[in-house]
């Protein structure tokens, strides 16, 4: 097994350790390092991030804030190691997001990850999630958790990202923002918030419009999310939480061949013009969170959620696609409506006891999950006009329910932490076909998947400054609905042949948190996959899938972070991973690489902070190495590095604080690939980034 990669990466962090080390013991006087309180790890258990068997990482409200656009995660989540968020620069589609390369191959939303908002999934039973409602204005923290343990959310689980609104201060607080920059960006935001008695309210609203960076890439956006919260009794506490974003005719510029990408990246795919592709989301959810201490040793949390989503999109399906005497009788058009409603709840039970002179702290719980879909498809032309709704082609009514149960125990001592779970979970898939003529039989029907993820992690506590731990786990991911509705072979009915993937994971990491506020973070990590589900055949706007053999990811990640002189700091984060196909399948030879996913990624940032002025600046470098387009490794989009700048000022005058910013990203004002469309079927593989922009922000709040 090469290991050079990894044991490259390794050696560097140890020797940044080493030296981190000698500047701390020299330092005076020591401070302790700030270490952040985080619950994905341990599901209704608050723990700090430090003493986890797991890589979880926190990125503060200040962060998705400072000097940010605000409006897409892949602001400020590429200050995580593992995590590859690429904005697409095409907002009718959802941001790329993977985790150690779990994620990589969806083509639309995101894809193998657990998504949460304020605890409430944004990740649909069946794994397909998406994150346009998750509102940076408001958040207090995004935790970002990676690894074995993620494992104990379930299916498609192979990261966790979890937002959670911040709470109001005591007092009431109003604040208004606004920024306008480069492409005809344009964003405004309204925030009220505050606590009075036992209330405690957040709420927010946000208006984002934008020309696009390329032709025919035009955008809106209009959201709002509310967190209002009520201590009934000492012990008792509800929280209720809304959210809505709505997205009209959001244009859809598709991707471009290279020699389209080569010629003008601002370009839009000449199909996308002729169609006038474009798609429209709203989307309403609500929910309620209910925690109770029962004594000083139990305590009950129980989650509660509902909501809907329509989506109608516009596709560029030729004409002569849906209309060759092949199809004629049963291709589903080019125009995709759903009308989605969804709803669940979580209740778990958590003890707090002890093991003979050490605590033990048990969570155990059951999630019943359930989405109903009425999907719909159109031809995309009346006639001889194309882009409108045309003739009915599809009709059907879709359900998904999972059903799980889940325990994980900590046992803690002076040295050593223990951490063990198993989630048992069961989705069921339901067709129902309402679209049956001559030619086009019933496709109606069936599926039931489940499996059992144990995952057991430990900590050594080194000593004041530096945990070692340890975690092995295992972990699956059902076929998604779009996955599972055609038949590699063309025959109609669901594709049942699809099977889940299974993996298994283990990760070793060392956690140090040194004096003067310095921080280093790594861990090594290996992910096996079987069945992995691949795309078997991409033409006329149809996908289908197929399970591929075994999978390997195998990486390196680190991240440093700390004050280095008065005023100056720096942040840091390096990733090395290999994603390779360890078995032949189809054309695709035996160590080609997972498309999509790119072996290095790295950030990192000097900033400089003088106080009594209220000023801040910063240099920000991001490198993102070469990503295969698709299973065969034909073509890769180039790597790339860019530098961005960020200033910002703020005052404080009485009760009011304002803040400006200025930001400039891609200052060498470079061309290249901002993502890539995996396995696209007529090679439109590449999403070009904009060359250098700027944003220009002013806020201003009051405190009453």
């Amino acid at each position: 097994m090469n290991t050079r990669g990894p044991l490259q990466l390794a050696a560097v962090a140890a020797a940044v350790l080493a030296a981190t080390q000698a500047h701390a013991q020299a330092a005076d006087p020591p401070e302790r390092t700030l270490r952040p309180v985080v619950v994905t790890p341990t599901p209704g258990v608050a723990r700090d991030a430090f003493d986890t068997p797991a890589s979880v990482d926190v990125v503060g409200g200040e962060a998705l804030r400072n000097a940010q656009l605000q409006v897409n995660l892949s602001e400020s989540l590429v200050r995580v190691p593992g995590v590859v968020a690429l904005n697409r620069q095409n907002y009718a589609q959802d941001l790329q997001i993977s985790i150690r390369g779990f994620g990589a191959r969806s083509t639309f939303g995101v894809r193998g990850l657990r998504m949460f908002s304020d605890g409430i999934p944004a990740t649909a039973p069946d794994g397909q999630g998406q994150v346009s409602h998750f509102d940076l204005s408001s958040a207090d923290r995004v935790e970002v958790l990676r690894g074995p343990f993620s494992s104990l959310y379930g299916n498609s689980s192979g990261g966790v990202i979890a937002l959670f609104t911040a709470d109001g201060l005591p007092g009431l607080q109003a604040e208004a923002g606004a920024a306008f920059g480069s492409d005809g960006v344009r964003r405004q935001n309204l925030r009220f918030a505050g606590e009075q008695g036992a209330w405690n309210w957040n709420l927010s609203a946000t208006n984002f419009e934008t020309d696009g960076y390329r032709d025919h890439s035009a955008a809106r956006r209009m959201g709002f999310n509310g967190k209002l919260k009520f201590k009934a009794t000492a012990d008792t506490r509800i929280t209720l939480v809304a959210n809505a974003v709505d997205m009209p005719d959001v244009q859809d510029p598709l991707g471009l061949t290279r020699a389209e990408y080569e010629a003008n990246p601002r370009q839009a795919s000449p199909a996308a013009l002729q169609f006038n592709t474009r798609k429209s989301v709203d989307q309403q959810q609500v929910g309620a969170i209910l925690e109770h201490r029962v004594d000083e040793v139990h305590a009950v949390k129980v989650t509660t959620w509902a909501g809907q989503r329509g989506t109608e999109q516009f596709q560029s399906i030729p004409v002569f696609v849906q209309t060759s005497p092949a199809n004629v009788n049963t291709h589903p058009g080019g125009v995709i409506g759903l009308d989605r409603d969804y709803r669940g709840i979580d209740a778990q039970w958590i003890a707090k006891l002890r093991a003979g002179d050490h605590p033990v702290t048990l969570t155990a719980g059951v999630t019943a999950d359930e989405l109903k879909e009425h999907r719909q498809g159109f031809r995309n032309f009346v006639g001889t006009t194309l882009g409108v709704l045309g003739a009915l082609r599809r009709n059907e009514n879709n359900r998904v329910r999972s059903f799980d149960q889940y325990v994980q125990g900590t046992w803690d001592s002076d040295r050593l932490s223990v951490t063990a779970g198993v989630r048992h979970s069961v989705v069921k898939f339901e067709s129902r076909d309402l679209f049956i003529a001559t030619g086009n039989p019933d496709d109606s029907g069936s599926a039931r998947y489940g499996a059992t993820t144990p995952v057991l992690g430990a900590v050594y506590h080194l000593n004041e400054s530096t945990n070692l731990y340890a975690a092995v786990g295992r972990g699956f991911e059902t076929p998604t609905f779009n996955e599972l509705s055609y038949r590699p072979d063309g025959s109609p009915g669901l594709n049942f042949a699809l099977q889940p993937a299974s993996s298994k994971q283990w990760e070793l990491g060392v956690k140090t948190a040194l004096r003067q506020n310095w921080r280093l973070n790594a861990a090594l990590f290996q992910a096996r996959t079987e069945d992995e589900i691949v795309v078997a055949s991409n033409t006329g706007g149809r996908s289908t899938f197929r399970n591929a053999g075994e999978t390997r990811r195998r990486g390196v990640e680190a991240a440093l972070a700390g004050e280095w002189a008065t005023g100056w700091s720096t942040h840091a984060a390096l990733t090395w991973l290999d994603a390779t196909y360890e078995t032949a399948f189809s054309s695709v030879p035996a160590g080609s690489r997972i498309p999509g996913i790119p072996r290095v990624t790295a950030y990192a940032e000097v900033a400089y902070k003088h106080r009594p002025w209220g000023l801040e600046t910063a240099l920000e470098a991001r490198h993102i190495g070469r990503i295969a387009v698709n299973d065969t490794n034909t073509d890769f989009a180039p790597a790339a590095t860019v530098f961005n700048l960020r200033f910002s000022l703020a005052q404080k005058v009485d009760r009011w604080t304002f803040r400006e910013f200025l930001r400039v990203d891609n200052l060498a004002d470079r061309n290249y690939v901002g993502s890539v469309i995996v396995n696209e079927g007529n090679s439109r593989f590449f999403e070009p980034a904009p060359g250098r922009t700027w944003l220009l922000g002013v806020n201003a709040a009051y405190a009453f």
